[in-house]
């Protein structure tokens, strides 16, 4: 069997793009240089940021066309990550609510791409 070891999110600017990263999930990235940086965390996953410019073949995906989850356990996590990445700036697009899936809000990166935080079934 196959399981995914790392998501590359093509962004605009690969230090403007670490930099926010390095601020919202509280790691430095593991490497990094002009055009790419890579943060790993303890579970394993690799989250790459790469310039748009420097990927061969270039990507045919929008800019922000992908989705980033981080699943937390309980709706206060889900609650208190929204305090604080409102308390840092970050541009939320949708404020928690429960859905099918469980309760969840969505905010943006500076490339526009979707950061989901959700915790599994409503409370």
């Amino acid at each position: 069997m196959l399981t995914p070891d790392f998501t590359f999110l093509y962004v605009d600017s690969a230090p403007a793009s670490a930099a926010f990263y390095a601020r919202l999930l509280g790691v430095e990235p593991q490497e990094s240089s002009p055009n790419f940086a890579m943060f790993k965390f303890p579970n394993g996953q690799r989250l790459g940021v790469w310039a748009r410019s420097d990927v061969q073949p270039a990507p045919t995906t929008p800019p922000g066309g992908a989705e980033y989850a981080f699943m937390v356990q309980g709706n206060d996590a889900v609650r208190a990550l929204h305090a604080d990445w409102q308390s840092k700036g970050i541009d939320i697009i949708q404020s928690p609510e429960a859905k099918e899936f469980g309760f969840t809000f969505t905010a943006r990166d500076p490339d526009g791409h979707r950061l989901r935080v959700f915790s599994p079934g409503a409370e």
